[in-house]
């Protein structure tokens, strides 16, 4: 991709910046197995911020992102911030191959037929960006829901003891035990609790998180562009950390945006995922059930709880893992040459 940054009508001066590189482009094998080790390095990082996140949306009064964090490593040490990272890291494996596939595969034959139709490049890249997002969160739902499940049930096991929480009250060794335990009392569907609802937070999230990125880049691009080549007669290649700070400042905003928009959503859908189902064979509380319960304990910013911890968990998210999706692509390429 090269893009045209000019002064006035008589200039040339352009900035060229790398080119895309897509499915065809990719040895698949180097792909997945260089993505998962990758991959599994930036969710270690970022899941102690994702268990205070889930923390604040189960508890029944408003506590404070730092107030979460001291009381937990207080009462249970360093150790509950990763409780459930390895059940979330094993099912993250498989569920990220299959976003990443999804993904390419979309992104690459939508954005084929988008321009055979005659539309415009950024828009053509726009539109296959969204419905690659879409498709891909709607793949990798299949495996995260029953991982996100199993997970955030240890996540606020204990909670409930304080009395300040809605989470479920069983107790469970690790998570193959709270995967049988929740099986053998709720059957498949407890695995696949709140799949509906994460499919209408993630689905349109990824769809517009995707959209966002590829016109946020294109607008810091045209921005940096501007400034690079102010001065300078000849076309411009920026250097590799310029590439990878533009790709990391339009994930940012993109991931930020997201997390504000779909924040109602997710509050609903981990309240779903850790509650208990009734007794006497009766289902759990429905989304609307819960959504009243939300409001009755906080009125509507009640939904809005853990805002703070998942706009910061979506921005570094987005911005490590775009970062390091882009490089895993480069990496991946079969044909070095592309990249220059």
């Amino acid at each position: 991709m090269s893009m045209s940054v000019a002064e006035d009508d008589e200039s040339s001066e352009e900035v060229h910046v790398p080119g895309e590189i897509d499915w065809q482009m990719l040895d698949k094998s180097k792909f997945f197995f260089l993505g998962a080790a990758l991959f599994s390095g930036v969710s270690a990082a970022l899941y102690p911020v994702v268990v205070l996140k889930t923390r604040q949306q189960v508890a029944q009064s408003q506590v404070s992102c730092i107030n979460t964090a001291f009381s937990l490593i207080r009462g249970e040490g360093f150790r509950a911030l990763y409780r459930g990272f390895g059940t979330s890291l094993m099912g993250t494996i498989p569920a990220r191959a299959l976003y990443m596939a999804a993904l390419e595969v979309t992104k690459s034959n939508v954005g084929t037929a988008t321009v055979r139709f005659g539309l415009a490049e950024p828009t053509a890249a726009a539109v296959a960006n969204a419905a690659a997002g879409l498709s891909a969160a709607m793949a990798a739902q299949l495996v995260w829901t029953p991982v996100d499940v199993v997970s955030q049930r240890l996540m606020v096991q204990g909670v409930c003891d304080s009395g300040n929480s809605k989470a479920s009250a069983l107790r469970y060794i690790n998570g193959i035990d709270a995967f049988r335990k929740i099986l053998s009392s709720d059957g498949l569907r407890g695995l696949y609790r709140g799949f509906g609802i994460s499919i209408l937070t993630y689905a349109p999230s990824n769809a517009v998180w995707w959209a966002s990125y590829s016109v946020a880049q294109r607008m810091v691009w045209g921005g940096v562009g501007y400034y690079l080549c102010k001065g300078n007669d000849s076309a411009l290649k920026p250097d590799t950390k310029t590439v990878m700070a533009v790709q990391g400042v339009s994930a940012a905003v993109a991931g930020g945006m997201s997390a504000l928009i779909t924040m109602p959503l997710d509050t609903i859908k981990t309240r779903l995922q850790v509650l208990d189902g009734d007794e006497n064979g009766r289902r759990g509380p429905t989304a609307m059930q819960t959504v009243r319960s939300l409001v009755r304990e906080g009125g509507w910013m009640a939904c809005y709880r853990g805002l703070g911890p998942r706009w910061a968990s979506m921005s570094m998210s987005a911005t490590t893992m775009i970062t390091t999706y882009e490089l895993l692509k480069r990496l991946s390429a079969k044909n070095q040459e592309v990249l220059t």
